[in-house]
């Protein structure tokens, strides 16, 4: 019987439209330099493992270096080869002939070659996301720095609870904000490990050395096992799982900023530079900048979700799941995070606080009940829930949320005849001072308290972390700038 169907010839048009295309375009942006370091290395290790000759190896780079550039990356796909691999192999063939062209291809595989670029790029892009965060966190341990004493309310389900300082809440940030930049340093470690030498999956018989072309790319180590190189993507999710992980904690820190801003709390004011006004109210100053930060973190957060379910209940192996169409989603969800990082940390540099307006809300909707009661408890020798009973008590007979204190301790000494059969022993002097949003701070100066001192000291602390992580990705921009200065050495010690 026989088919109706005509055999299509490779590529069919509608796969060169849909996936061929696409797919060589992002590999001329993402892949490009990195595929040619890539040929480099290969050749000089081919070389030095005498599995091809000095001449051959020499050829070869020099045909290399002979490759239009600019031409390539002007190139548009035209079906006349698979992809951007296959077509700078075929202008090699045409500098060098196919026989010595070839023999770079001894020992490795599109397979290997692939998750080595993946890796590649990735690791940049992880870099490149911690140096933001490093800025970011800076910029707070300043802010933070300068607001010591700043007291404002601090709240729980949305309403007003304690009073704490500005540069507490700032510390809880920077918590985050450290744990966030360790993440994505371990992240950095799994990811600059060399896939290069696993070919297909299984290796090759060649008497390769793995190590030295992970050296010549600026890699710190190997993917050991050739079957987990080809066909492991944890250390891609990681990287982005941790994106996610940012993104909410400094989502939410961006939500109370926008809070802030608003004129209902009016805490701080962002500068001209970030807000936009209205097309036809003209007295409208919209904080745009951190709206943007909060749709890009969410952005962001949504795409590294959707690259955890592109890859969930796929084959443990080589597959398309994971590589060309995959990669694009995974540098835009870098790129957006980045973008997020960045308009947030210029944000936070030019902001102005109202430290007046903030001192004020903390004087407010008995704030310092919890110290009113503490104060109970150690000089009337009161247990804490007698003490708790008698400051509710108090907040329920006063009208109003913002009583002054000596009507709170008005009503306070009536109620504790009422209750306790007795007057207080306690003078008024030191009741007013529990009632103090200022006295509320300082006295809570155990370790993560916001007594200024504690802050001061945590602060301190993290200015040496931070200039710990400064050290280490100085060093690892170093090690990605200057791998191919070492290619360059071993090239020319060849030709």
């Amino acid at each position: 019987m026989k088919s109706h169907n005509k055999d299509i010839k490779f590529p069919a048009k509608i796969y060169a439209e849909t996936i061929l295309t696409p797919n060589f375009k992002d590999s001329q942006k993402y892949f490009f330099d990195s595929l040619m370091h890539l040929h480099y290395a290969h050749c000089l290790m081919l070389a030095k493992q005498r599995i091809i000759t000095r001449h051959e190896a020499v050829t070869i780079l020099k045909g290399l270096d002979s490759l239009d550039r600019a031409g390539i990356l002007r190139a548009k796909y035209d079906g006349s080869v698979e992809d951007l691999y296959f077509y700078i192999e075929r202008e090699l063939i045409k500098k060098i002939g196919e026989e010595t062209a070839g023999k770079l291809h001894i020992a490795r595989s599109r397979n290997d070659i692939d998750v080595t670029l993946y890796r590649m790029k990735l690791r940049s892009e992880v870099l490149s996301l911690t140096n933001d965060l490093i800025s970011l966190r800076n910029e707070l341990i300043r802010l933070a720095r300068a607001n010591l004493k700043t007291v404002m309310p601090a709240h729980t389900h949305t309403q007003p609870a304690q009073p704490t300082t500005l540069a507490h809440y700032i510390s809880a940030a920077l918590e985050f904000l450290s744990r966030d930049i360790a993440r994505f340093r371990r992240s950095f470690e799994y990811v600059n490990r060399s896939p290069l030498g696993a070919c297909a999956i299984t290796t090759t018989g060649f008497d390769i050395n793995r190590m030295h072309t992970a050296g010549l790319l600026g890699f710190e180590g190997l993917v050991e096992n050739s079957y987990y190189a080809i066909g492991g993507i944890d250390y891609l999710l990681e990287a982005v799982c941790a994106i996610a992980t940012s993104a909410v904690s400094l989502g939410k820190f961006t939500q109370d900023l926008l809070l802030w801003a608003t004129q209902e709390f009016s805490f701080l004011t962002l500068n001209n530079g970030y807000v936009q006004t209205s097309s036809i109210m003209p007295q409208k100053r919209n904080p745009v900048a951190l709206e943007h930060v909060r749709i890009l973190l969410s952005k962001s957060f949504g795409q590294a979700q959707a690259v955890m379910t592109s890859v969930h209940n796929t084959p443990f192996g080589d597959i398309n799941d994971v590589e060309d169409d995959l990669q694009p989603l995974v540098y835009s969800t870098f790129y957006d995070a980045g973008r997020a990082v960045k308009l947030l940390t210029g944000a936070v540099a030019a902001i102005e606080i109202d430290r007046q307006g903030l001192k004020n809300k903390a004087s407010g909707s008995f704030l310092t009940m919890t110290e009113l009661a503490d104060t109970l408890t150690r000089e009337e020798k009161l247990s804490f829930k007698m003490a708790h009973r008698l400051v509710t008590q108090t907040v329920k007979r006063l009208p109003g949320a913002c009583p002054n204190h000596h009507e709170i301790v008005d009503t306070l000494m009536i109620l504790a005849k009422e209750i306790l059969g007795r007057e207080l022993k306690t003078s008024r002097k030191t009741l007013i001072e529990g009632l103090c949003p200022l006295n509320f701070v300082n006295v809570r100066n155990v370790t993560g308290g916001p007594a200024p001192a504690v802050v001061a000291d945590f602060l301190s602390r993290q200015k040496q972390i931070a200039s710990d992580d400064l050290r280490w990705a100085k060093g690892k921009m170093e090690l990605l700038v200057g791998f191919p200065k070492k290619i360059d050495k071993e090239k020319s010690k060849l030709i």
